[in-house]
């Protein structure tokens, strides 16, 4: 599985920007879908995850209600679109799989076999 995601750049406080990531190689039906940020000096932080399957959907409390993660209907193509950016919001984005991923651990960086190589999201103030 190859993951590639894009979408990063540079924005103000309270701007919107929507992240995608290309999923390609091997497909897969279930397990879970994540983003991932770390900015510098930080751990890598769960944003939010979707069950590539049935798609329900979870968050990171720092993010609910301001970005919301979707894929397309043919599972290759997974979004994050995130509104009312903060600059706290300021790190490198990660999508990532886990195709045997379960429900439980749809947080855990740990849980996901495939990452993409990240796109930098910048927001000033």
């Amino acid at each position: 599985v190859q993951l590639q995601a894009s979408g990063g750049g540079l924005v103000q406080a309270g701007d919107s920007l929507r992240l995608s990531c290309a999923v390609s190689g091997r497909t897969f039906s279930g397990g879970n879908m994540g983003w991932f940020r770390q900015a510098p000096g930080e751990e890598r932080e769960f944003v939010a995850a979707i069950r590539w399957s049935g798609g329900s959907t979870a968050y990171g409390d720092s993010v609910k209600g301001r970005f919301t993660i979707s894929r397309d209907n043919a599972k290759t193509t997974l979004y994050l679109q995130m509104n009312s950016l903060k600059p706290e919001d300021t790190a490198v984005y990660y999508c990532a799989a886990a195709p045997r991923g379960i429900y439980s651990s749809q947080g855990v960086p740990s849980s996901y076999d495939y990452w993409g190589q990240g796109t930098l999201v910048t927001v000033s103030s």
